[in-house]
């Protein structure tokens, strides 16, 4: 049992007040007045789409427990940790489900838990995730991490799996919505407008013109009646796909003018496309990626998918390795064992790019059949285990020997 004297006169790993904040994920007015927290940053369609975007990337991937043989390594399905990263977690979650609550709640608040069911020997038996704004990290007297759940006693750190985001103290991560709480805010402010805009704005496609005087004859005001007349003729004869490129024939002097886009509006919509921008900014989402496609081409749109692998998923990919190895694998298993996600599938290039890269490798040696028909998920077959070796290629300095 850990007691309160166990830590020293700051319990709290990092005390400031925007810590606690972050740590509850307590709603912050950002400068455009508006509240974030969380929960509303999540209403946010690009946030929401940039949260969802990673969490079911991290859990579509598959994640293999491996054990080290030599130079080989092989799958240790054997092992009760593969169970839990690969198959189920727990009783009620698939390892997709898990995952990716997992990191809807780092993407949400830096933070994720788990508590860790352990058997007698030790070893973990299922992983159970905790809500994030119920647990409190502490710092020990020892300087390791202690976590107390729902106010009640401290646990230690070999009890509960924790993945964080990018960390100011070491101890837990910094919560994205509330560090970036004005751009947010902005983003939900320039919504909010947009909306009361439509609301409560009028926008005309174009407007008929009556003049007041027609040569030297004044015309007098149509009735409410007569101009209901009028727009109803007008709408009957010239609105809809079938009427277009009609002619219009106006009386009284009557003229069309069409109405286009204020400078206010259009002003509205970049600031929009902006809001958008800065809010994917936020974790490293390209913009293609949440439906900005302003600058994405046919050329160029491969490339940007593996740049989303490389700079913005991998290093979450890396804090769920290295923090399942920390706290599944026991001290003296990690000389042998490591996780790993396979994020093959998501790097591999079209068909074309594929096969000639594979060409590439069979010619030079380091590619067998299997190798190949492996990476494309397919069955080996009898003698696809032979590597080539060009006939024309000998050590530096050697003198190739001839065959009869």
């Amino acid at each position: 049992m850990f007691t309160t004297q166990q830590f020293g006169p700051q319990s709290a790993a990092s005390p400031d007040k925007g810590w606690i904040s972050s740590l509850f994920g307590h709603a912050a007015r950002s400068a455009a007045g508006m509240q974030v927290s969380p929960d509303t940053a999540l209403a946010l369609t690009t946030y929401q789409a940039c949260v969802s975007l990673i969490a079911e990337s991290v859990a579509q991937l598959p994640c293999e427990l491996y054990r080290r043989q030599g130079d080989q390594r092989e799958r240790a399905t054997d092992h009760p940790v593969y169970q839990l990263v690969h198959h189920q977690p727990n009783a009620w979650q698939t390892a997709f489900e898990y995952l990716e609550q997992q990191q809807i709640a780092n993407g949400l608040r830096g933070n994720s838990y788990a508590f860790i069911e352990r058997d007698r020997a030790g070893r973990p038996t299922a992983l159970l995730p905790l809500d994030t704004d119920k647990v409190q990290v502490l710092k020990g007297s020892d300087n390791l991490p202690y976590y107390r759940l729902n106010g009640g006693s401290p646990l230690p750190k070999r009890m509960i799996h924790h993945v964080r985001w990018f960390t100011l103290n070491g101890y837990t991560g910094v919560s994205p919505v509330q560090l970036h709480c004005n751009t947010l805010g902005l983003a939900m402010a320039t919504q909010n407008h947009a909306s009361k805009v439509f609301a409560n704005g009028t926008h005309l496609a174009g407007v008929l013109e009556r003049p007041a005087m027609v040569g030297q004859q004044e015309l007098k005001p149509l009735t409410s009646d007569k101009i209901q007349k009028v727009k109803e003729a007008w709408k009957n004869e010239y609105s809809g796909a079938d009427n277009a490129m009609k002619v219009a024939v106006l009386q009284d002097g009557m003229s069309f003018r069409a109405l286009s886009m204020t400078n206010e509006d259009a002003q509205l919509l970049d600031s929009r496309k902006l809001s958008a921008l800065e809010v994917a900014q936020i974790l490293k989402v390209p913009p293609h990626k949440v439906g900005l496609l302003e600058r994405a081409t046919n050329n160029n749109i491969e490339h940007q998918g593996i740049e989303y692998v490389i700079y913005c998923l991998m290093p979450w990919l890396k804090r769920f390795e290295q923090a399942l190895m920390r706290d599944l694998l026991l001290p003296d298993e990690r000389a042998d064992y490591y996780i790993e996600f396979n994020v093959g599938g998501l790097l591999r290039g079209d068909q074309s790019s594929r096969y000639e890269a594979y060409a590439k490798g069979r010619q030079w040696g380091w590619l067998s059949v299997n190798d190949i028909r492996r990476l494309e998920n397919l069955p080996p077959v009898p003698g696809g285990d032979i590597y080539l070796q060009p006939l024309n290629m000998v050590p530096a300095g050697s003198t190739p020997e001839l065959q009869p």
